[in-house]
Parts: C-alpha cells; structure tokens; sequence
C-alpha cells in the first residue's frame, strides 16, 4: 500500500507541474470550446445549455489528452519501481500480459476516437455545418471497440460471469460478450453526457475509482491498482483546474476513455453488479437523456423541461457549484453501498 500511495502522489504532483504549461499549450493550438450552439446526446439543439454555459466558450478542451499520456508513462514506470524495490507483481488471472492490455486498449482506444471527435468539434474543416463525429458513426466505433475488448476478456481472460450479491455466481457463457459490450458503451455514453458541468464527471470518477482501488487492493490484483493510483493522482491535479469556474475541461478525449475505462476495470474486478451502483449517477444522467428521448419520440411530450439530470436542475434555478457538491456527496454514498454489496457472497 506503501508503494501505491507513493506512486499515486507522484502522479499528483507531476501532473500538477505540467497542467498549466499544458493549458498554455491548448490556447496556442486553438482547442478550445466553440462559441456556436452545442448539441446534446441525440444531437439535438440545446439552447438551454447554450444560454446557460454560453460564458465558458473559448475555455481550453483536452485535459484527457495530458491524464491519459501520463499515466500510461507511470504506468510503465512503476512495474520497473515494483521490480526494484522486490515488490511481487500479482494478479487474479494467469495471463498478466493480456489484463494490462485490455486495460490500455480501453483506455487509450476510447481517447483517440474522443480525441477525433474534439478536434471535429473545434475544426470544421470549412463545414460549418458538421459538428463533431456524427451520432450513428460514433455509436458504431464505440461499439466495435467494445466487442474487441469484451472478445478478449472472454477469450483470454476466461470471463464468462459476473457476481451477484446474495445469489453468487451467473454464468453468462459466450453471451458475456455481448452483455460485457453493452456495459463498456452504456458507461462511455453515461460519463460523456455526465461531463456537463465544472468538476462533475471528474470527481464523481474519482469518489467511484477509490472504491475500484479498495477491491482490487483487496485481492492483490497489482496491475490494476497501480493502473488505479496512477490514474486518480492524475485526475486530482486535473480536478484542481476543473472546478469552477473551470480553467480546462476533459474534452471528449477524457470522457470517452474514462468512462470505457472505469467499465472495464469494473469487469475486469468482476464487480459489474456493484459498477452501476458506485457509477449510480453516471446512470442517473443517462437515464434521464434516454427517458426524455422516448418520452418525445414515442408520446411527443417533454418529460423533463431539459435533459440530462445536471442540466434539468441547473435550469431549476439551482448553482452550478450546488449541484456539483451535492452530486459528490450522493456519489460517495452511492460508492460505500457498493462497495458493501461487492464484499458481499
């Protein structure tokens, strides 16, 4: 444990020296948020967002780009820092090589196709009229991305079930891939609409990953822990300048990735009966964008005056900061149930 705090601090600081020359970096490039009307979701137009947040236009995109580059480099070097201080290398499965694969598949996978669509949202290319990747394309990506993953993990990694609480163990068969797909998409969209709001999606990442550390600390999985520790001192130093008002936001780059990510450590754990009750709010958020898309397409009405979840209350009159704060604190009472129901046979 030691070592783990050890690196995650190493990360925090790290990450903290180079955010502002980072973000310095971002405005020479031009990566920023577009003042011109977003879309939400299901690509509709958002004036309500617009009026709202029309004050963080020009705010730099991209803090995911310097999240993910540092820690795959730490990463790396704590295998050589465990190898030297005679620290053993454990995991629950036989095939160490392929967990730390899957695990960066996901990670750095999901960046590039964030990345793409970031750099489609800032750039139009002299068509002004396509903003970012469109819907159908992006669902498409994400989903092939998701089968290679969930192959592997069924293939390679031999997972076929996932624990229930109380009941014990469902053996899902070759039909994990497509469940295990379905996970891994649901969260990549849940944490992207999630990332609406300074600090948000950020903290909330950070509340569930401190309960994915606690269990896989707990079976001594030692990849994924130093992968955990690495990661959630990245995203302190990040959080430091996403608070409002935010000084950079994560960019679909970050969104699209951590959320894949956390998916797949979930999994990867065999906690995917606990991931969407310590994610509960990443759930909530998406639930409440699909519930007002049925509620228009199939009973033409508007359930919520505006979806998703954050942006309804924003809307209601509530502060930016209020709804964030409260959100953190739901999420860490969301984290500890399950947390206690993933220590449960």
């Amino acid at each position: 444990m030691a070592v783990l705090l050890g690196l995650l601090l190493l990360s925090f600081l790290l990450n903290s020296l180079a955010f502002i020359p980072f973000i310095n970096v971002l405005y020479k490039l031009k990566l920023q948020r577009r003042r011109q009307k977003t879309k939400d979701a299901f690509s509709n137009p958002t004036p309500i967002f617009d009026k709202l947040h029309y004050q963080k236009a020009g705010t730099p995109v991209g803090g995911g780009v310097l999240i993910i580059l540092s820690t795959i480099i730490l990463f790396i070097f704590s295998f050589i820092l465990l190898y030297y201080f005679w620290v053993p290398i454990t995991s629950i499965y036989p095939r160490i090589d392929s967990e730390i694969k899957i695990l960066l598949f996901g990670f750095i996978g999901f960046g590039i196709l964030g990345l793409y669509d970031d750099v489609k949202k800032t750039f139009t290319f002299g068509n002004d009229t396509f903003f970012g990747l469109r819907l159908r394309h992006k669902l498409i990506l994400e989903i092939i991305l998701a089968l290679i993953i969930s192959f592997w993990l069924y293939s390679e990694l031999k997972i076929s079930f996932v624990h229930l609480p109380f009941i014990g163990i469902w053996d899902l068969g070759i039909f994990y891939i497509p469940f295990a797909t379905f996970v891994i998409v649901s969260f990549t969209n849940a944490f992207n609409i999630t990332d609406g709001l300074d600090g948000l999606s950020s903290g909330l990442l950070m509340i569930a990953l401190f309960s994915f550390w606690v269990i896989s600390s707990s079976i001594l999985d030692t990849s994924v822990s130093n992968f955990i520790a690495i990661w959630l001192g990245a995203l302190m130093a990040f959080l430091y300048f996403n608070i409002y008002p935010a000084r950079i936001f994560l960019g679909d780059v970050g969104s699209l990735s951590f959320g894949a990510t956390l998916a797949v450590i979930g999994l990867l754990l065999g906690k995917t009966f606990s991931l969407p009750i310590i994610g509960g709010l990443f759930v909530a958020e998406v639930a409440s964008s699909l519930i007002q898309l049925l509620g228009k397409k199939y009973f033409g009405i508007k359930i919520f005056s505006v979806a998703p979840l954050h942006l309804w209350l924003q809307h209601k009159g509530w502060q930016e900061s209020k709804v964030v704060m409260r959100a953190w604190l739901i999420g860490i009472i969301f984290s500890i149930i399950g947390l206690w129901l993933a220590f449960i046979n």
